[in-house]
Order: structure tokens, then sequence, then C-alpha cells
């Protein structure tokens, strides 16, 4: 009886990648065409599943240059995606014994409130809402978007398995 052979460590370097790639053109080719009030942010999703996979100051440094190309396009509030993705991908990285686990439900409740967080930073940095209007975008739309990302996240990590986790046996 032959005994299945895991997959080098290469093979799972380049499955990352290539999940995290897809991610990132989703995030820019695909976000756009589907732009809402409530949309799902693959970007964060990308960020968040390579932190899993990285020591807390590659993923620091993954948040930021994520950060940094967000930026790039909204140049009103340059830094502010850098900022929080940095802090972002730093406490996924550092949190990731206790709540990325192979559980999808723990997945989808990290994610949601890694998409909340980043809401609730990029909103109070950037200074866009002010009054009633930032109290309805921080409890109603940002959830919901936080949700509509995690539900996203969720079907992506049990669909394409292999590039989000490393497989084990």
């Amino acid at each position: 009886m032959a005994v299945p052979q895991s997959p080098s460590g290469a093979a799972n370097v380049a499955r990352a990648w290539i999940g995290f790639a897809l991610l990132i053109a989703a995030h820019f080719g695909v976000r756009p065409l589907i732009s809402a009030r409530v949309d799902v942010d693959f970007a964060l999703i990308a960020i968040l599943f390579s932190a899993v996979r990285m020591r807390p100051g590659l993923a620091a440094v993954t948040g930021f240059l994520v950060g940094l190309a967000l930026d790039a396009m909204a140049p009103g509030s340059f830094g502010a995606h850098a900022l929080a993705l940095t802090l972002i991908g730093y406490g996924a990285s550092w949190l990731k014994a206790v709540f990325f686990a192979d559980h999808v439900g723990l997945t989808g409740l990290f994610v949601f409130l890694g998409k909340w967080v980043l809401d609730i930073a990029l909103t109070l940095l950037t200074g866009v809402s002010s009054g009633i209007s930032l109290v309805i975008a921080l409890l109603v739309w940002s959830p919901l978007s936080a949700a509509l990302t995690a539900a996203v996240a969720v079907l992506l990590l049990v669909m394409f398995r292999p590039l989000y986790r490393p497989q084990t046996l």
C-alpha cells in the first residue's frame, strides 16, 4: 500500500503565492465591477490568508505594501490603508495560533473582525464621515460589508482549500 506523500515546502509556498495573487487580482479587477455600499475586500482576505503562513514582521510588510498600492489610488487619504493593513497583517500573524485553526467558522469570524476593524480604522483615519453618518457607516454598512467579506472568504476557503491552507496528512 502506497503512502501518499505530502507536497514539498516549495509547492506550498507556490500555492500560497498563487492564492495571494489571485485575490489581489480580484480586488483590482472584480471589485470595481461590483462596487456598492456593501462590498467584498479581497485584499484583506489575501492579507489574512497569507499572514497565517508568515512571521509577524513579514506579514506587517506585506500589509504595508498592499496598503501602499491601495493608497496610491486614493491620494486624498494616503497612508490610511498602509497603516491599517500593516497593523492587521501583524496582528493576524501574531494571533494565528489562537484564531486561525482549520475551523471554517473561526476563519469567518476572524475575517469579519478584521474587515470591521479595517473599516473603523479607515473611517477614523480619513475623517470622511461625521455625526450620524459616521454612526451609520460604522454600525450598519461596515458590519454588512464585513459579513459579506467573511462569507466570501469562507466560500473561497472551502472551494480552494489547497491554495489557502497548507496541506496536512
